[in-house]
């Protein structure tokens, strides 16, 4: 597994001593010079729960050649269960070790706030060259006494609510249309009149006619939407589109049309215009709208791209 970057800057020269234990987790080991002696190369500890997630704390006890840690004592941070997380999850947490100076009765604790970022590819964090061992070993610095040593970890998860989404733009988008012919129209007496529904690329849809407008349209122009039916539309997606809503000249071809790029979602399903001719106009009989009391609106459009919540999850 690959494995994140160590801190190069860490050490326990940086750190600073405090009287506090830490607060998530403390590791004692006992005969520690025999770990050595066995060969063994990395010492692992119970399992600890720190911001809803668990963790342990890995010692090497003659460093982690694999990171350049020879001579030192190598310290690290994992997570024990990522399998237990959400699909695609990522933890963001800020981490800082301590080591026990019996001398001095204090933590030699390093004072980092830079946020580590663990995730399925990187579980593990830590600094390879914690401690040197010459400075280790030797009892009159405190850190091993009686061939005893204390080591700790804090871990604090850095909660969030940042949000984001990914636009799939469509390669070469179809020009996708629908023609509604409204008959009687001299006898609509409702505010609203909707086409039969129909299918246009993967998702069905409806033509909205306001025959007398509505809100800044009412009383004074013909209203017009395309309408998406949102049980055909993914949860929290959206559809980024182009699109034409048209009254059509019969007679001239001098067709009131209204045009705009925009998104569709579950909240905003139904995009048009409010005043797409005038009343007036529309209801001219030399205008060509209105033939033998009907009058044909034309949806055209092309869905460019899909919007969705980014499948990350950020705990």
């Amino acid at each position: 597994m690959d494995m994140p970057p160590d801190n190069p800057v860490l050490s326990i020269r940086h750190m600073r001593g405090r009287k506090s234990p830490p607060s998530q987790y403390s590791f004692e080991v006992k005969s520690f010079s025999l770990l050595a002696k066995a060969s063994i190369e990395k010492v692992t500890s119970e399992e600890f729960e720190a911001g809803d997630c668990k963790w342990s704390l890995s010692i090497y006890p003659t460093g982690n050649k694999r990171r350049a840690g020879e001579g030192h004592v190598s310290i690290y941070l994992a997570l024990t269960d990522p399998s237990s997380l959400p699909l695609d999850w990522e933890v963001n947490a800020i981490v800082n070790f301590s080591l026990y100076n019996f001398q001095e009765d204090e933590y030699a604790t390093t004072q980092d706030a830079s946020t580590r970022r663990f995730h399925v590819l990187k579980t593990e964090w830590g600094i390879a060259k914690f401690i040197d061992l010459h400075t280790f070993y030797d009892s009159s610095n405190g850190y091993l006494i009686e061939d005893t040593c204390v080591f700790g970890a804090e871990v604090f998860v850095v909660k969030t609510t940042n949000k984001g989404d990914c636009l799939s733009m469509i390669k070469e988008p179809a020009t996708l249309s629908h023609s509604w012919k409204f008959n009687n129209y001299s006898i609509a007496n409702l505010d609203k009149y909707e086409s039969p529904p129909f299918l246009a690329g993967d998702y069905k849809w409806k033509i909205r006619v306001y025959p007398n407008g509505t809100l800044e349209g009412k009383g004074n122009s013909i209203s017009m939407f395309l309408a998406l039916d949102t049980s055909t539309l993914p949860p929290n997606a959206k559809l980024l589109m182009d699109y034409t809503v048209r009254a059509k000249d019969q007679i001239g071809g001098h067709h009131a049309e209204a045009k705009a790029c925009c998104k569709f979602s579950h909240s905003s399903a139904a995009w048009g215009s409010r005043q797409l001719v005038a009343l007036a106009k529309f209801k001219d009989p030399g205008s060509g709208f209105l033939v033998g009391d009907s009058c044909i609106l034309e949806a055209e459009f092309r869905v460019l791209g899909l919007i969705n919540p980014l499948t990350g999850i950020i705990i």
